[in-house]
């Protein structure tokens, strides 16, 4: 009886948030569907309870079946009234050694919810590629962070490729929403300055870079992969989800696919402990022990001293050494 509550239980909860989640963009009135949904469960209970139980987990079997098939008909869209900072979709094509980014982002933050626009159109030599910087932002417990990617060129240009929940312009992020196909998938490559100085100067939360060791090949196959995803989003949208496709999640299998052999960890659910991962598997500057990796790379206070300098690569750099061998 006890595993059977428990399966009811799961059962009943999976369920509601479904449809509170689910129903979120239609016009049913979710608090009346999730009544509905409670008053069935407790029907199933007063069931089981007069002897009727193989009926009861019958009927409620038949009702969640009823639910899960509504909720796999949720389809991802790109139509939507989105949130300013994913309203445009980074594309990108490649002639030759040249690749071009359309809709980088580089907007000047003020606060949260004043700032002015800015989406680029921006040109890059593959040949240039000379750097990978990983930037983690942490904004609440430590093994929690937003992963970033910063692509460095011989000129000191950098571009970010940031995976992000694609929010509508009245949604903020939930983790459990997370689950349950409430955002859309989003890539967005940004300048340095918006895409950091939002999260440490504005946001408050603290940033870490770590430099990668990867082979020059391996790394302009990771920029050219981010672009392959980016434009397959354009015609084939996808949810995020907070396990299985989120912004750790999606650069591992992008990596698995280049470098191939990567194994799996659970520090790939906890973002925060991806340096942990990548410095056991020597893509990190094995010079120094990771503590101290962690604290010369810690540019949260360089970047509030940067601010809107148009040095800020630089400075957040300082401190930060460089690859013995960058392109080994």
């Amino acid at each position: 009886m006890t595993f059977a509550l428990v399966i009811l239980l799961i059962v009943t909860v999976w369920c509601g948030f479904a449809l509170w989640f689910g129903l979120r963009r239609s016009c049913t009135p979710r608090v009346f569907v999730l009544l509905a949904w409670g008053a069935f469960v407790f029907g199933v209970l007063i069931m089981a309870s007069h002897g009727q139980a193989r009926e009861a987990y019958i009927v409620l079997g038949l009702g969640a079946a009823a639910v899960l098939l509504w909720w796999l008909r949720i389809k991802p869209s790109n139509d939507r009234v989105w949130a300013d900072d994913v309203a445009r979709m980074t594309t990108g094509s490649v002639t030759g050694r040249e690749v071009t980014l359309h809709n980088v982002r580089n907007f000047d933050w003020r606060t949260t919810t004043d700032y002015t626009q800015r989406w680029e159109t921006r040109s890059y030599d593959l040949e240039r590629l000379c750097s990978l910087d990983m930037i983690l932002s942490h904004w609440s417990m430590r093994s929690i962070a937003h992963v970033l990617m910063s692509f460095g060129f011989e000129d000191g240009a950098h571009v970010v490729f940031s995976v992000e929940i694609r929010r509508e312009r009245d949604e903020s992020f939930s983790e459990i929403g997370g689950f349950f196909k409430e955002f859309e998938l989003s890539i967005i490559a940004a300048d340095e300055r918006d895409v950091i100085r939002v999260r440490t100067n504005v946001r408050g939360e603290d940033d870490y870079l770590y430099r990668i060791r990867m082979p020059a090949d391996m790394t302009r196959s990771l920029f050219l992969a981010y672009i392959d995803q980016a434009n397959r989003l354009v015609h084939e949208p996808r949810f995020y989800n907070t396990i299985t496709v989120n912004c750790t999640t999606l650069v591992y299998h992008m990596m698995r696919r280049i470098a191939g052999g990567l194994p799996i960890s659970f520090r790939l659910l906890f973002s925060g402990y991806l340096p942990e991962y990548l410095y056991r598997v020597g893509g990190l500057d094995m010079r120094y022990p990771l503590a101290k990796l962690r604290e010369m790379g810690r540019i949260t206070d360089r970047a509030r001293a940067a601010d809107r300098s148009p040095h800020f690569s630089a400075e957040i750099r300082d401190g930060v050494p460089r690859l013995a061998s960058p392109r080994a």
